[in-house]
């Protein structure tokens, strides 16, 4: 072993002195390196380091495999003596002396380059056994001045990673006699720090962080480097691409961002590496042998289109008699939808919990019943939590998430026109939002993959299993200073548990509950302005968006264009308002709610500044009919300014019709919100100049025309039912 020692660091020396010389036949044949590693339970840090290990070619040999840990919990204090009494048991039954064997944790390491790099790395270093290095003292301060002084770089040894010959490990580590929970950094550091050992063992340190990089201490050293078709981590300090990260200490954020990288497994070139392994598929399970998933509904604050969220949970595409419902209603203005969804709907699902607003339950103790309620149901395979103000579009998406077979997995969704989302990049110090470097990308798509991230809440999916094992503390989402979703994150993280965000679909979006006021009948007709996409696919017809391009638009008079605008339910929403509010006008020619208070031609209606919709009313003319208008009436512009907006209403023993007149506007806009045929008999619109009329209007259509001087019209009576209709004169 001497001899080939000798005869190795020579042919190094000579190849030092000779650059050009071919010296491939004295490097380090990979088969002669071993990684061996402590884990005494299978963590998700644990299967991402031999996920790296395998993709790079590494063999790794695991020790205390199934074995109770009793090593500490050396974050906060000393310990992992475990870890050195493992490892001499393991190496005293190996014999081949020039093995190379690197000994690595593995719960927070990840591999970031091959063995040919570490072995020629570790060659250059010319020693025989080489530490990773720190810039902090742990765990003994009052030795920092007998640690050997550095020309450059760190100066303190790290104990989470070694690599050396077989034989001078053995000498290491024969002296240790210590108990499993005493501490292995400071058994290795006093080796360090004895001249006499250090000498003979042959220890250096990794100082400039070539084979290893403790990230305690050194995250503003550490970045990503993307570079054809690679990523590594760069340390800028000393400009070297180490070829083992780790997140030792408190930075297990940081190597779970790092990991979601290193190695390979997001590229700018390949995006996501790994997001198609280990998937549980369902396609070939019949809908009986799917997992049963408990759906855990919370509703803790008045949230707009709560209808609509009942219409697309109905929706989801999964088997309904899969599906058990657990229910929290905190808000009685929401008890009348849940109530009427559960009622037409209830009996579909499985099993259905409802926990009403009247029971003494906050957010935190919802969500531990929740999850307690599928973690003791032996039947229970996922829990999924469904926060109310989640906008689900994907009607594939528990498929989706059950597919990822991970143990915490949200689909990420976001706020319409915002860079808000339900995931974070990364944590302040205090652990509340910050901004991860890639979080911008993710959010707008740029990066598509499935990301490890310290926080996700509205909606999310958790294996039953988990909570039958690593979180079965009832009370997860209990703290004295945390909101309930950051104190269950908090304890998932503090037991090593990685929560994932996939954007590899899109799933939807989260609606803004920010001034939803409760004080009128429909209120989501008010949410225009905070949630514009979801107020447009609520009212607005399904075909506007294709007016243009697949010719909609009708002229059944000269310069009198019809076109579809409202949905239904608009129509609906609109009328039952107005009947909600009630105060409509008695017809006559006096009216005070107008600028001089008397009406030419009156009619029976209510105003919309008198529900205060008048703001909203302005927006949509803007949004939706201004941009026809400029396309109709070619050079004419329109900022949709408005004195007067009201909905009609025709009886026939009330006002049957309308007189002849001209509008006090540049052009009228008037939306029919009911059926012809169906809610009243008669009706429409005649414009006298063309002897030209609109007799059967069709709901949710508007009628655009000008107001004076070419476009004298009268309403046709209404000879059953009840008409309604919504007009605005535009540019007064």
């Amino acid at each position: 072993m001497r001899l080939y020692s000798l005869l190795l660091f020579q042919g190094i020396f000579i190849c030092a002195l000779f650059p050009l010389t071919n010296c491939e036949e004295q490097r380090i044949p990979e088969e002669k390196l071993l990684v061996v590693t402590v884990a005494t339970k299978e963590t998700d840090g644990f299967r991402r380091f031999l996920r790296s290990a395998k993709y790079l070619n590494y063999t790794v040999k695991v020790l205390g495999r199934g074995q109770k840990w009793r090593g500490g919990d050396y974050m906060s204090a000393p310990g992992g003596g475990q870890k050195v009494r493992l490892l001499k048991g393991a190496l005293e039954e190996m014999k081949d002396e020039d093995k190379i064997v690197l000994f690595i944790d593995s719960y927070d390491v990840v591999f970031a380059s091959g063995p040919k790099e570490l072995l020629k790395k570790f060659q250059q270093a010319r020693h025989k056994v080489v530490f990773s290095s720190e810039s902090l003292i742990w765990p003994d301060r009052h030795l920092e001045d007998k640690h050997p002084h550095v020309r450059e770089g760190n100066r303190f040894l790290g104990s989470g990673g070694f690599i050396g010959y077989l034989p001078n490990i053995k000498e290491m580590v024969s002296d240790w006699t210590g108990e499993d929970n005493e501490s292995d950094q400071l058994f290795f550091t006093k080796i360090y720090i004895d001249p006499a050992k250090k000498k003979s063992i042959n220890i250096t340190l990794d100082s400039k962080c070539r084979l290893f990089q403790n990230l305690h201490g050194a995250l503003d050293e550490v970045v990503l480097k993307f570079e054809d078709g690679w990523v590594r981590a760069r340390n800028v300090l000393y400009d070297t691409l180490p070829v083992i990260i780790h997140g030792n200490g408190p930075t297990k954020l940081q190597i779970n961002y790092l990991g979601n990288y290193i190695p390979n497994t997001w590229t700018f070139e390949t995006g996501c590496t790994v997001c198609h392994e280990d998937l549980h598929p369902l396609t070939a399970l019949k809908e009986s042998e799917y997992p049963l998933v408990v759906i855990g509904i919370f509703i803790q604050q008045p949230t707009p289109f709560v209808t609509v969220f009942f219409e697309r949970l109905l929706k989801l595409e999964y088997p309904k008699n899969q599906l058990k419902l657990f229910i929290y209603n905190q808000e009685a203005h929401h008890e009348r939808q849940v109530s009427s969804f559960l009622q037409d709907h209830g009996s579909l699902y499985q099993n259905v919990k409802f926990i009403g607003h009247g029971e003494d339950m906050d957010g935190a103790d919802s969500h531990n019943l929740g999850f307690d309620m599928c973690r003791k149901d032996k039947d229970c395979d996922y829990f999924f939590s469904l926060d109310i103000e989640v906008v689900l579009k994907n009607e594939n998406t528990l498929k989706i998430l059950i597919e990822q077979n991970l143990p915490i997995v949200a689909p990420m969704i976001t706020r319409a026109g915002r860079l808000w989302s339900n995931f974070w990049g990364a944590l302040s110090a205090d652990g509340y939002y910050a901004r991860s470097e890639d979080y911008v990308d993710i959010v707008q798509g740029r990066r598509v993959g499935v990301w490890n991230v310290p926080y996700v809440s509205s909606v999310y999916l958790v294996k039953a299993s988990l909570l039958r094992s690593e979180l079965t503390d009832y009370e997860l989402f209990n703290s004295h200073i945390l909101d309930p979703d950051m104190a269950y994150c908090h304890n998932a993280r503090n037991k090593g548990i990685f929560m994932y965000v996939t954007n590899m679909h899109s799933f939807g979006r989260i609606l803004s509950t920010e001034n939803y006021q409760t004080n009128h009948l429909h209120n989501d007709l008010w949410q225009i302005f905070e949630n514009p996409v979801d107020w447009q696919e609520r009212y607005i017809h399904e075909n506007y968006t294709h007016i243009m391009k697949d010719k909609l638009i009708e002229t059944p008079c000269p310069d009198v264009y019809w076109f579809p605008v409202f949905s239904d339910v608009a129509c609906n929403h609109l009328v039952e308002e107005m009947e909600h509010f009630g105060k409509w006008s008695g017809g006559r020619n006096v009216d005070t709610r107008i600028q001089g208070g008397y009406e030419n031609v009156p009619t029976i209606d209510i105003h919309m500044n008198q529900i205060s919709f008048e703001k909203e009313w302005h927006t949509f003319l803007l949004e939706y009919i201004a941009v026809i208008t400029e396309k109709m009436y070619p050079g004419y512009y329109t900022k949709a300014q408005f004195d007067l907006a009201f909905v009609v209403r025709y009886k026939p023993d009330e006002q049957p019709s309308l007189r002849p007149h001209h509008d006090a506007s540049t052009f009228t806009i008037n939306i029919a919100l009911n059926q012809v045929g169906l809610d009243y008999e008669g009706g429409g619109c005649k414009f006298l100049r063309y002897n030209c009329s609109i007799q059967a209007p069709r709901k949710g259509w508007a009628l655009m025309h000008p107001g004076r001087l070419t476009h004298y019209h009268e309403g046709l009576p209404t000879t059953a039912g009840v008409r309604y209709i919504s007009v605005s004169f535009v540019d007064p």
